[in-house]
């Protein structure tokens, strides 16, 4: 029997080779082909077939390989990828779906898979309210479409040039600054599109932890936690580059640090994005997650966009976007959702967006990224639920205690009132229940006294504050 809860909100993933391995990868592979089967009432489909670096890639690749073509699949192999490059491919080839190999951010000992179908130049990404259940029940039962003749594989070792090709000339057809520019992609699948971009982008470029190595032996690749990201802060410092660069392990998301060392909030660099876009054509909408979203929304005001908001996740981000052909959506853990790629995310798009405002406005990216923090965020802080505490029981206090503001019931509980608001909600990745606060005002001193009142409340409940 399958584990049940490699089954996650945005994908499968799960340890190697406890959880997923080669003896049920297979079943997996099979689940998703049937399931794209079915819904696009198709007998042979054409999937794009990618992976990332972890140790666990190669074998569970071939894995997918063979039992795709087993089922008659016309296989479009391309091998290493980042997650964003998958995306592309599968958007803008023509082809029916696609898999990819990749656990993401997590520790070296993960591996999963991430998956999407094709609608028209739009993505549907695979995730728990659009198709995870029904390929959980099909993995479980075995329940497969049957073997077909015909199926084979087929190379395509063009998809990352194409993309960085399309993104240049959308985004910075007459260049950018040169600019001094550090990276660390973690060992991870940031090395391949970061040195293919700057190949193409004139700067004075260089990287740490370049080389693709799935133990990721100097850190984890998951830049949203600050500790990951010491190494490039001091060689930022070090080098007194104007910018860093953190892609995370598959390259879906991306931060960045300023040249003072600090880290840039995700915000700043979606509004910094969404004010380029409007620029260009104003009345487009845009979209920001439901944590922060203040700022974008004052953006979005001050240059005639219209605002969006969404519930967390990529995958659900992704499908509002396609519903509202909104032109970009930014999300507070780093991820950047475009049109032109289906709605998927770019890394290298939100790079050059950045690039070009700094060449525009010609001033540090500190500065510009100044610009746009209107409001104050304290960083997302999570709290333990400790049994016999209860979820609801902390939402409907604390939704008692503030009934006197704006009360959104979308991704849990958001309050909002005239100068500060918040939001609870649980965990959709984590297998501990976790609590998770976002809170913006005004000012930092109104936004740190809402978050020790906050914080008192939770942790009076029973709650722990997770270090």
């Amino acid at each position: 029997m399958i584990d049940q809860t490699i089954f996650k909100a945005y994908d499968i993933r799960g340890v190697y080779p406890t959880q997923i391995n080669e003896q049920n990868y297979p079943d997996l592979i099979r689940a998703i082909y049937t399931f794209y089967l079915k819904t696009l009432h198709r007998d042979t489909l054409t999937i794009a077939l990618g992976r990332d670096m972890r140790v666990s890639g190669p074998a569970l690749f071939e894995i997918a390989t063979n039992e795709l073509v087993k089922m008659g699949a016309q296989v479009i192999d391309i091998d290493l990828a980042s997650t964003p490059t998958f995306y592309y491919a599968v958007a803008n080839y023509g082809y029916d779906a696609g898999i990819h190999v990749t656990a993401s951010h997590n520790p070296k000992e993960y591996t999963g898979v991430k998956f999407a179908l094709r609608m028209g130049k739009t993505l549907i990404k695979i995730g728990r309210d659009s198709g995870m259940l029904e390929i959980q029940e099909i993995a479980n039962t075995k329940a497969f479409a049957s073997n077909k003749q015909g199926g084979k594989v087929i190379k395509n070792e063009d998809i990352l040039r194409d993309e960085i090709t399309s993104a240049i000339s959308s985004i910075t057809p007459n260049g950018v600054k040169k600019f001094k520019i550090v990276a660390d992609p973690a060992n991870a699948m940031g090395c391949i599109f970061l040195k293919a971009l700057f190949k193409h982008v004139d700067a004075d470029f260089s990287m740490i932890n370049d080389t693709l190595d799935g133990t990721f032996p100097v850190h984890e690749p998951s830049p949203i936690e600050y500790k990951n990201l010491q190494q490039l802060i001091q060689k930022v410092k070090d080098e007194k580059a104007d910018i860093g660069i953190a892609p995370d392990g598959d390259g879906d998301r991306v931060y960045f640090i300023d040249e003072n060392g600090q880290v840039i909030k995700a915000t700043s660099v979606s509004s910094i994005i969404a004010n380029e876009i409007l620029k260009k054509t104003p009345g487009e909408t845009i979209i920001a997650d439901i944590r922060d979203i203040r700022n974008i929304k004052e953006i979005c005001k001050r240059l005639g966009g219209k605002f969006s908001m969404s519930i967390v996740g990529h995958a659900f981000i992704t499908a509002q976007l396609n519903k509202e052909n909104a032109a970009f959506a930014g999300e507070s853990s780093g991820h950047f959702f475009f049109r032109e790629t289906g709605g998927a995310e770019s890394s290298i798009r939100a790079i050059l967006y950045m690039l070009k405002t700094m060449t525009e406005k010609n001033m540090p990216i500190s500065e510009i990224a100044q610009e746009y923090m209107i409001s104050a965020e304290h960083e997302e802080t999570n709290f333990i639920l400790n049994p016999p505490i209860d979820l609801n029981t902390i939402l409907s206090k604390i939704e008692s205690d503030y009934s006197d503001g704006t009360i959104d019931r979308q991704d849990k509980l958001s309050v909002e009132y005239n100068d500060w608001r918040f939001n609870m909600r649980t965990s959709n990745t984590e297998n501990a229940p976790i609590l998770r606060l976002n809170i913006e005002a005004a000012s930092q001193k109104l936004m740190m006294s809402k978050y020790e009142e906050l914080k008192q409340k939770i942790t009076a409940m029973g709650a722990t504050l997770k270090e």
